[in-house]
């Protein structure tokens, strides 16, 4: 029988999946429900070992005979810092050490509680990643918890291996073993870059993609340019397997278009899922793979664990997304057309299927979205301006909220966006910063709550005339129309989406930008073209004025119309 702490037999589960098949066990209270679980697991031998600091050089010892990571597991309290001296010691010789410290709950920390000091980081630097585990009491917290045990004991491995620090706060009763096994926890698997030779050797991820009946490849955010255009190896990929994207990668395609269409139609969903880059804007997709039952490898560069979609099965650590491309097109027959074809031929055909299903929802949603004529909007604004801008060599930043919605239905290319934490501060400042390192002309698609928070971007001498302002200026925070439920509340227009009565005229003039305005649909095609292609010495600002009710109303029509 095993512990009745859910992050306890949580954390056991891992350990034996993640191979680790030693751990040295200290006395205490506290972390007698960890040592309890190690020891009635068959797959973990124990060593007790009285003291903490020879405890640790004990386990160093151990890992470094083994070349396996080793688990030590002490109380709360000083006890944890008794294990600092072998703590740094591994980390200077890369061994795998996992420090396993129970914990006092963390509202009992500075509270004259006997054995409780802040135990989270206390091994400071000298471990590779340190962890403190929630007590779960729902899926979202069990989820957390797999996912930060995953992350630590994969950190014992990457880019030489290293200590690390997993963190267990146990509330009382401490004493209570009534369950009878240990559950069925999701293992992250990690195939590191330096383990990828030239013939693809990871195995794992392509037998799950070719035993796959619906695979589909997801595009995130590249900043490094190996997604900004798109690749033989790509177009071979795309041409047997549906392949979603954002401006934020190689140019909107519909993607959250077409999951609106799909609803709660099941049919659609994968069941393995390749997501490459960083981040997405569209929650549509977030949740759409959330509530399937998809496998999700994610490629990225530093291995790091990015589990957006909570289904996360393994991380590939590769620095260019070409070159996993390319490998995996060389190493996967599945783009053998004639040979997958004559693999398994019913297996073909449901494959088959489901590519042709998605690539007609792509096309009926494309066709939607090419005859759909907005009135004179943000969206109209935003559509002429892209249509108009097509072909050149220019570089377009697009700013967060309703500016990179937009962006995601009308960018044929992709466009920059600060979509790390995606906040509305610093938008203008980041496109003016490129501009004037940039020969190119370098775009600005912005809105005005986030052009008047950071207006001082202009107050500099360093603009020139290759930076082109669209300040989309509908009074206030359009995106919060857009938040169901959000229109209950008295508060919304003046305090949430802060509606006001600026324009940008009297910025443009104190800092010697050149300033235009239109109001209608027939101004709004002469503004662009001025906007685009007048020559300049200054910077440029087209300020677009239109009303926050039709541009909510006209968005909500436009994606009506693709179920129509």
């Amino acid at each position: 029988m095993y512990s009745n702490k859910e992050n306890v037999n949580i954390l056991t589960a891992l350990l034996a999946k993640h191979g680790v098949s030693h751990a040295v066990v200290c006395p205490g209270s506290r972390n007698a429900p960890i040592v309890h679980n190690l020891n009635a697991c068959p797959d973990v031998a124990c060593f007790p070992v009285t003291d903490e600091r020879s405890a640790g050089f004990y386990a160093l010892g151990m890992a470094e005979a083994t070349c396996s990571p080793v688990a030590v597991c002490v109380t709360s309290g000083t006890a944890l810092l008794n294990l600092l001296p072998a703590v740094a010691e591994a980390f200077y010789r890369k061994q795998p050490l996992i420090i396993v410290s129970a914990d006092r709950p963390p509202q009992w920390i500075d509270q004259l509680d006997g054995q409780t000091l802040p135990q989270t980081d206390a091994l400071g630097r000298f471990v590779k990643r340190a962890v403190t585990l929630p007590e779960p009491h729902n899926d979202d917290e069990r989820w957390y918890c797999n996912r930060l045990v995953n992350e630590a004991l994969l950190a014992t491995k990457r880019h030489g291996g290293g200590p690390v620090h997993i963190n267990v706060p146990i509330s009382e009763p401490l004493f209570e073993f009534e369950t009878g096994e240990l559950p069925d926890e999701r293992s992250i698997s990690l195939i590191e870059k330096d383990d990828v030779p030239a013939e693809m050797a990871f195995e794992e991820f392509v037998y799950d993609f070719e035993q796959a009946e619906r695979p589909m490849v997801i595009l995130g955010q590249s900043d490094d340019g190996s997604l900004l255009h798109e690749t033989s190896n790509l177009n071979t990929v795309s041409a047997c397997v549906p392949v979603l994207h954002e401006a934020l990668s190689i140019g909107a395609m519909g993607m959250d278009e077409a999951l609106y269409v799909i609803g709660d139609d099941r049919s659609y969903e994968p069941d393995l899922l390749v997501f490459l880059g960083g981040e997405l804007v569209s929650k549509r997709v977030k949740q759409f793979i959330r509530n399937s039952e998809a496998e999700v490898w994610h490629v990225n560069a530093d291995g790091a664990v990015n589990d957006v979609f909570k289904r996360l099965a393994g991380v590939i650590e590769i620095g260019s997304f070409e070159r996993f491309l390319t490998e995996w097109v060389i190493s996967c027959g599945y783009f053998d057309y004639e040979k997958r074809k004559q693999a398994d031929a019913l297996k073909f055909e449901e494959k088959q299927a489901f590519y042709e299903k998605w690539q007609a929802l792509l096309h009926q949603v494309a066709t939607k979205k090419e005859t759909f004529m907005p009135g004179y909007s943000q969206m109209a604004a935003v559509k002429l301006f892209e249509e108009r801008i097509c072909g050149a060599k220019a570089a377009v930043h697009y700013a967060n909220s309703s500016a990179i919605r937009l962006a995601n239905i009308y960018a044929a290319k992709p466009v920059c966006c600060n979509r790390g934490v995606n906040g509305i501060d610093g938008s203008l400042s980041t496109a003016a910063g490129f501009s004037v390192v940039s020969e190119r002309k370098t775009f600005c698609v912005i809105g005005d709550l986030s052009f008047f928070y950071d207006q001082n971007a202009l107050w500099n001498q360093n603009l020139r005339g290759n930076f082109r302002i669209l300040l989309l200026n509908n009074g206030g925070g359009g995106i919060f129309r857009q938040l169901r439920g959000l229109e209950q509340s008295q508060a919304r227009d003046r305090y949430i989406a802060a509606s006001h009565q600026t324009s940008a005229a009297g910025i443009c003039q104190q800092n010697d930008v050149y300033y235009r305005s239109v109001n209608n649909l027939s101004e709004l095609a002469d503004g662009i073209e001025w906007l685009l292609q007048r020559d300049s010495d200054r910077p440029m600002l087209l300020e677009v004025f239109t009303d926050s009710s039709e541009d909510d109303r006209i968005y909500k029509e436009y994606y009506k119309t693709m179920k129509i």
